[in-house]
């Protein structure tokens, strides 16, 4: 399933390769790219680890880049 997610108010392209690479990590995830340009996210996961994933990327953003607000689309 591929979700799609706005990284609103993305300040850094740093911390935008940061996020991708982290959450590219978590169980589940088979792929994930994050444009700094458009401060959009696309990442494809596994339906059965939804609820699970979606919080880590929360806290995965949230570490990285604090004043990042993370929206789905």
């Amino acid at each position: 399933m591929k979700k799609n997610y706005i990284l609103e108010d993305l300040d850094c392209a740093n911390c935008a390769v940061k996020i991708e690479d982290a959450v590219k990590n978590i169980e589940g995830v088979r792929e994930c790219s994050v444009s700094f340009v458009t401060e959009k996210m696309i990442v494809e996961i596994d339906d059965e680890k939804e609820e699970e994933i979606k919080k880590q990327i929360k806290k995965i953003v949230k570490k990285i880049e604090p004043d990042t607000t993370l929206k789905e689309l």
